[in-house]
């Protein structure tokens, strides 16, 4: 574990009460933890006055003895002693560390670290917070290990930006990293790939000491602190070189390097010769197997190889269940390797793109528990209840055509309950809209001019710089958005809304979604067709054929891109197949107004497959309407 200084003496005739304290260390070092309390309980008989130190080196020890299991009791106790403190970081009285930080400070620390591995990243900053404020007052050893817990929590939550800024004001400022990257660092297990890493400084970080009775260096806070900055600097894209030192840690990040400069394969060959040279020395772990098998799976997903990386996924899922069996006894940093909600959100994507729906939708509900202010994952679960409903109605015309009667009638069901439906799509694109909407408000631009560029100004190594950088990371576990990919959710949220909305019969709403569709800025022309089509449609189910004409109108299809239609994943693969489309809808609003010598002449040349059966429906239906009226008996 982490520790602090060793204890020392502050005061004359202490020299019994001090030689208890450095066998209470040592028998902790040698993992004697019943002899270890016993020393500590006979302390504070003898009216030791440093009670916070040895109640925070108690509950250290007790966690110890219980095998790292019982945190939320750890976490109690911490919370309790930080309560207790009457200002943050004061020293306490009797005996202390040399040059150390108090027990309140380091319960602060502790409890961050467990928020931390607990995947509770916002607690975790907030807890650390006090600490940082004061980090150019700690001393060194302290120092280094709330800089690298903050280090690794912004990356954690993708505040990327905030992350570099920090970084420099450790390099500038505290001197707690050199100026170059170095390859010397010996961490720990801790597997990083082509995400954020996902394990804290050691398996054992929350025991650090705060008081006279633990002691011990800092063992591997340069390596740990290395390693952070090149991960800060290759997720901000700049360029570094990272030299291999022969573990996986490094050699993952120069495969997240790739993935990032989009040599795919070459990313993919480095985490193949991570997997063989681990397996030949046997150093596999269930973690560093399910890093693997997860960005393997990223990889393939960039590259739209859907099964294989759906495959990827079930593989990465399959070792992180071993980690995840029982995490209720688990040491923290088995809970914190575990990252099954990050896995079942890739795999969601993979199944939605695979058209499996129905299995899509039930992976997105673990995920959407813990990440529920991302509006990109409200919009996936929209999706997948659209795609499920397509298909059921698919089904049921195909049951229709063979006679096979529905052994499942549908019934509308409540917008609350989590199944696939329109109604729960209704909900999640209203919950995606709305968070959308907010975050665009505070969006943040780096207005950055040439003149930036060409004389950059020179580092403010403050306590206070670095907290000015913005990060726009509105959808965690993912990276932060650009302006022009949050206008692309924009859209395709009112689209897929104004969609619903017409499926439900609520016109007004679609119609509402549309406008606001054609209103976005850099609208995609996929979009502006679609904004243009449940407009008119809306317009048409309102009894407005005559405003639903102006939507309906064929020349702007000519001006639409081609490339546009022929990349995406639906049925237009053209602009005639788009051309074919609007006029067919235009000629069901011609025969709507009775308007239908026009409407025949726009049917008589709809030859596309995808409105040919329609539009032989609609010409019969006007034949029949404007033919003579056979004779027949009187009423």
């Amino acid at each position: 574990m982490d520790s602090a200084e060793s204890p020392t003496k502050t005061q004359d005739g202490e020299d019994e009460n001090y030689s208890l304290l450095c066998q209470a260390h040592e028998q902790f070092n040698n993992s004697e933890f019943d002899r270890c309390l016993e020393l500590l309980q006979e302390l504070e008989t003898r009216g030791e006055s440093s009670g916070p130190v040895l109640r925070h080196n108690r509950a250290v020890v007790s966690y110890y003895k219980t095998g790292c299991t019982q945190h939320s009791v750890l976490l109690k106790e911490l919370e309790a002693l930080t309560a207790d403190a009457d200002a943050p970081g004061e020293v306490s009285s009797g005996l202390s560390l040399k040059q150390g930080a108090a027990a309140a400070s380091v319960a602060r620390y502790n409890r961050a670290v467990i928020y931390y591995h607990r995947h509770m990243f916002g607690t975790a900053l907030e807890r650390l917070a006090p600490l940082v404020a004061r980090l150019e007052a700690l001393e060194k050893a302290m120092a280094a290990l709330v800089a690298t817990l903050q280090l690794q929590l912004l990356l954690a939550t993708n505040q990327l930006n905030r992350a570099e800024a920090f970084l420099d004001y450790l390099q500038y400022k505290l001197n707690l990293v050199a100026t170059a990257p170095s390859s010397n660092a010996a961490e720990e297990a801790a597997v990083v790939g082509t995400a954020p890493p996902t394990a804290a400084t050691n398996s054992s970080v929350v025991a650090t000491p705060g008081g006279a009775a633990m002691e011990g260096a800092v063992p591997g806070l340069g390596g740990s602190l290395q390693l952070l900055q090149l991960i800060t600097l290759v997720l901000n894209r700049k360029p570094v070189v990272i030299q291999e030192d022969g573990t996986p840690e490094y050699a993952a990040l120069k495969a997240q390097q790739y993935y990032i400069m989009k040599d795919f394969q070459m990313a993919a060959k480095q985490l193949m010769r991570i997997n063989n040279e681990c397996t030949q020395a046997g150093t596999v772990t269930p973690q560093l197997s399910t890093c693997i098998a997860n960005n393997m799976g990223v990889i393939h997903l960039r590259v739209r190889h859907y099964a294989i990386a759906a495959k990827f996924f079930q593989n990465a899922l399959n070792f992180d269940q071993q980690l995840a069996r029982n995490l209720r006894q688990s040491t923290l940093q088995t809970m914190s390797s575990a990252r099954s909600c990050e896995i079942l959100y890739n795999l969601g994507v993979a199944m939605l793109h695979l058209r499996r729906p129905k299995e899509a939708f039930q992976c997105f509900l673990v995920p959407v528990k813990q990440f529920h202010s991302n509006p990109r994952l409200w919009l996936r679960m929209a999706e997948a209840c659209i795609m499920e409903h397509e298909a059921k109605l698919v089904e049921e015309e195909r049951q229709s055509q063979s006679e096979t009667p529905s052994t499942k009638p549908y019934a509308p069901q409540s917008a609350g309950v989590p199944e696939p439906t329109l109604e729960f799509a209704a909900l999640c694109l209203r919950s995606a809209l709305t968070l959308t909407q907010h975050y665009k408000t505070r969006f943040h631009m780096a207005a950055v001019s040439s003149e930036d560029v060409e004389a950059p100004e020179p580092k403010d190594p403050t306590q206070e710089s670095w907290r000015h950088p913005q990060d726009n990371n509105f959808c965690n576990p993912s990276k932060p958005v650009s302006l022009e990919s949050l206008e692309n959710m924009m859209a395709a949220i009112y689209a897929a809304h104004s969609f619903v909305s017409l499926r439900l019969g609520d016109h007004v709403t679609a119609l509402e979604m549309s406008e606001k569709l054609l209103a976005c800025e850099r609208l995609s022309d996929a979009h502006k067709l679609l904004g243009h089509m449940y407009a008119g449609e809306a317009l048409m189910l309102m009894d407005k054929a005559a405003e639903a004409r102006d939507h309906l109108d064929p020349t702007f299809v000519g001006t639409l891109n081609a490339f546009d239609f022929e990349t995406r994943d639906w049925q237009l693969k053209s602009v005639d197949a788009a051309q074919n489309v609007v006029r067919y809808n235009l000629a069901v609003a011609m025969a709507l107004q009775n308007d239908l010598p026009q409407a025949k002449a726009l049917l008589a040349n709809l030859t596309h497959s995808l409105v040919a059966n329609k539009a032989l429906a609609l010409r019969r239906f006007m034949d029949l309407k404007t033919g003579p009226v056979p004779g027949g008996t009187p009423s």
